[in-house]
């Protein structure tokens, strides 16, 4: 194949190997052991029978954007949160966008409520729209109310 001056041949690394980023990084928008806070799986509601216990034993809370269970555990510290979404609301593409936006708002503000309580969020779809100041006042009214 001959090429025109107009047309050079494109360029590229002769293996994918010398193409990678030399920090080891998948791509320049990977963040893993980059010291970004995240979301710690103790900080998480996980399991079937917890969500259970607390809908069980803690106090509802309702709001214009979701309403949400908070259950006092003396046992333990620290705030764990769960996040339910039915599937009413759409499907999954919608709930996991309604999830990591309602995620981002709580990850943020993870000490706030105090030590030991246990609280399971359900959004509602006006989340999908909202803007995200008013989600982060709704939250903060969430915990505030915990705490007391």
């Amino acid at each position: 194949m001959a090429f025109s001056p107009a047309c050079p041949p494109r360029t590229a690394a002769r293996c994918w190997l010398d193409a990678a980023p030399a920090d080891g990084r998948s791509s320049p928008s990977a963040t893993r052991g980059s010291g970004i806070a995240g979301f710690p799986k103790s900080a998480r509601i996980l399991r079937s029978k917890d969500f259970r216990r607390v809908y069980d034993n803690g106090a509802k809370f309702s709001g214009p954007l979701f309403s949400a269970f908070c259950l006092r555990n003396n046992g333990e510290e620290g705030v764990r949160v769960g996040f339910t979404c039915p599937r009413a609301l759409g499907g999954a593409v919608v709930r996991n966008r309604i999830k990591r936006r309602v995620r981002e708002v709580v990850r943020v503000r993870l000490d706030r409520p105090g030590a030991g309580w246990e609280i399971v969020i359900n959004p509602r779809l006006k989340v999908l729209t909202a803007p995200f100041s008013q989600i982060e006042r709704e939250v903060e009214k969430l915990f505030q109310r915990c705490a007391n």
